[in-house]
């Protein structure tokens, strides 16, 4: 997929103009571009439009107009795109209660290195945190960043209709699901 650039980006005044309808639309398309893994993990496939959308925003709430400035979100963002050979994700561990929370990212430790993806007899388990490590010894982050990263075999099976499933394979938390539908349509249309 193609980088952000600022040519693609609205400047604040247009923005503030169309941000109603935009995120309108980017809400619909994210619809189909989230996946719960279990009760308490929800992976959210970024691409393009769903990076604009963030990168807007943060121009936006920051009031961000200057050229370097703009460049050094786009330099932060852009990488959050997938690559064509790539699948990309905003990994969420999510628990209501914070006392629970607490006690489960504890628990969680390394969680972002056992989810995975699956077609046919190819299993790739994500890449995590390439910007930053974002546990310690004592806990896991609520919040990772995930590249699948899918050899050629796999981009095909997955071109010719093999089925996906995703999963967590962690001592603590071990779900998995089959991607389907609207959702694995659009997965599929981020790989070249």
């Amino acid at each position: 997929m193609n980088k952000l650039s600022r040519a693609d980006l609205f400047g604040l005044e247009r923005y503030h103009e169309v941000r109603t309808e935009f995120r309108a639309r980017v809400l619909a398309h994210k619809r189909d571009r989230q996946l719960a893994i279990g009760p308490n993990a929800t992976l959210y496939f970024e691409d393009r439009l769903t990076i604009q959308y963030q990168i807007q925003e943060m121009l936006r709430v920051e009031r961000i107009f200057e050229a370097d400035a703009i460049e050094e979100e786009l330099a932060a963002y852009n990488p959050l795109i997938p690559d064509g050979t790539n699948l990309k994700a905003t990994f969420m561990i999510e628990y209501a209660d914070p006392d629970e929370r607490r006690r489960m990212l504890g628990k969680l430790i390394g969680i972002e290195d056992r989810v995975w993806m699956e077609a046919e007899t190819d299993r790739v388990f994500a890449i995590a945190d390439e910007d930053l490590d974002r546990a310690t010894d004592d806990k896991t982050s609520a919040v990772h960043f995930l590249r699948f990263e899918l050899p050629g075999r796999m981009r095909s099976a997955l071109g010719n209709g093999a089925a996906v499933r995703l999963g967590i394979d962690h001592h603590e938390y071990r779900h998995q699901r089959t991607l389907t539908g609207d959702a694995r349509a659009a997965l599929i249309a981020d790989l070249d």
